[in-house]
């Protein structure tokens, strides 16, 4: 008889295989543009496959400009945005994701149904819809006239750019906190209520430690998608003030003659993501170590 764990081990590894092919592979051909030749005529990029002719004179004028030049009010820009939609998200999404946990009995599938109808409708054309609400003749901007607030939301605005993310990632961060917080023992809280814990010590010292695993994963999960984002900025605001790493990365890649610098730039962006990633799995796995004590 096949033990079990050898069983499921054959049968996890072809999908483990494919899944690290579709990884590796495509990232081997962005490192090979990256480090690659242009073509002097025409402007394309020249992979170059050999690992050991690849030329790193782009990669250094591209680490500079990140630290000290032109690049680096994007990257400074791109972290503000991202850290600003993620903090908004978490004041909005958490209540949701506690409430449908802990208290919303038979609205909870309702609800559910309310946050995942988002999903069903393009990423595209949801900004589009918010493109004409926010127009100076849009409902959403006559709507705000009534109250004296005459303010041009398309026109490079910082502060649509960072709603139109939240309004984006939100149901991502729904979710994982929904599924985190529905398995929380809630009989702990209510101990901590029985020791003489107020409302707000137990909910500090009890329950967002207990969430802390669903925290995490949920913030990762909306800041890795943020950080390449480029059509949120491109529809709502099209301006130059307020480009992020992914409208560089497209510019780079799609309409000028150095596709070596999007594609380095696509390098640095997912050095950073894996440094997240690896934050992210150390700090669950530490979690996991201390729950099984």
């Amino acid at each position: 008889m096949i033990k079990q764990p050898r069983l499921w081990t054959g049968l996890a590894l072809p999908g483990s295989v494919w899944l690290i092919a579709l990884f590796a592979v495509p990232f081997y051909a962005v490192a090979c543009v990256a480090f690659g030749a242009i073509d002097p005529i025409f402007r394309d990029a020249v992979p170059q496959w050999n690992p050991f002719n690849w030329n790193f004179v782009q990669a250094q004028e591209i680490l500079q400009s990140l630290t000290s030049g032109p690049l680096r009010g994007v990257i400074v820009r791109t972290i503000i945005y991202v850290v600003s939609a993620m903090s908004i998200s978490f004041m909005i999404g958490f209540p949701i994701a506690y409430f449908l946990a802990r208290h919303a009995g038979k609205r909870k599938l309702l609800m559910l149904v309310l946050i995942i109808v988002p999903f069903w409708v393009n990423y595209l054309m949801r900004m589009l819809a918010w493109v004409n609400l926010l127009s100076p003749s849009g409902l959403f901007s006559r709507f705000m006239s009534f109250f004296g607030i005459n303010y041009n939301w398309l026109d490079g605005s910082p502060i649509t750019v960072i709603l139109g993310l939240v309004y984006g990632y939100v149901p991502f961060l729904i979710l994982p906190l929904y599924a985190t917080l529905d398995r929380l023992d809630w009989r702990l809280i209510e101990a901590a209520r029985d020791l003489g814990a107020s409302s707000r010590d137990a909910f500090r010292l009890v329950t967002v430690p207990l969430a802390r695993a669903g925290l995490v994963a949920a913030g990762v999960l909306i800041a890795l998608p943020m950080f390449g984002d480029y059509y949120t900025n491109d529809l709502l605001s099209r301006s130059p003030s307020t480009e992020m790493l992914g409208n560089q990365i497209d510019f780079f890649l799609n309409s000028s003659t150095q596709p070596q610098r999007g594609a380095l730039l696509v390098l640095v962006m997912s050095a950073f993501l894996a440094v997240a990633m690896s934050f992210y799995l150390r700090s669950t796995t530490r979690y996991a170590k201390q729950t099984l004590r």
